[in-house]
């Protein structure tokens, strides 16, 4: 099936999923990405698969709100990634990897841009993530000073904290050490988290995980 250019159901989409795409659009200039795609993803894992070029960041951040669709809609439960938009950003989070774009803020101050969008945040999960992935005594360094390891792991720390209740990762075990990989992988298996979080994410990499469901782009 071409996921891409898929017809909408003449019905919503399935009752009981968390995100749901409807009839999507996007384009760029040159070409047609996704034209009425239609998927609905439950709690869990689910594995978006595709070369590079097929579409699977821009899905993410569609579903992220970093970008907003051509046509067609985008919810979460029944909030509407358009007519509701700050409601729906605090259930998400895309978590793409790529160095902040407030180079100025030291790592703690970039953290705390963030506890301020998601206030319901746990501030003592979130520092039990960073002192695992060997990030707890960088809270006070400009966040330039951080390597592309560190980056990533910090982001990811944020990501697994924060609750939401879509989660999007792209690319989540690039550039990951063994220690973080195996941490990163128990984070993400854990049953509540499965239970109650939806979990996108893509990999070149088999994921070794628990998954719901594997999408080929």
């Amino acid at each position: 099936m071409d996921l891409k250019h898929a017809t909408p159901p003449s019905t919503p989409p399935a009752h009981g999923a968390i995100l749901q795409l409807n009839g999507l659009q996007f384009r760029f200039e040159t070409r047609t990405l996704f034209d009425r795609l239609t998927l609905a993803f439950d709690a869990g894992i689910t594995w978006l698969r595709g070369a590079n070029g097929a579409g699977k960041t821009t899905l993410l951040k569609l579903a992220g709100g970093a970008l907003s669709p051509h046509g067609g809609t985008i919810h979460i439960d029944t909030l509407d990634s358009a007519g509701q938009s700050l409601a729906y950003r605090l259930q998400c989070f895309y978590c793409g990897g790529e160095s902040p774009q407030l180079p100025w803020l030291t790592v703690q101050e970039w953290l705390d841009l963030h506890l301020a969008l998601y206030p319901a945040t746990d501030v003592a999960t979130l520092n039990q993530h960073l002192t695992a992935f060997g990030l707890l005594t960088t809270l006070s360094q400009a966040i330039t000073t951080l390597s592309l390891g560190q980056h990533k792991k910090l982001q990811l720390a944020l990501a697994l904290t924060l609750p939401v209740r879509v989660l999007l990762i792209d690319e989540p075990f690039n550039g990951l050490d063994t220690d973080a990989l195996a941490y990163l992988r128990l984070q993400l298996a854990a049953p509540e988290r499965l239970r109650s979080q939806c979990i996108v994410l893509t990999s070149h990499l088999e994921p070794v995980l628990p998954l719901v469901r594997t999408l080929q782009l």
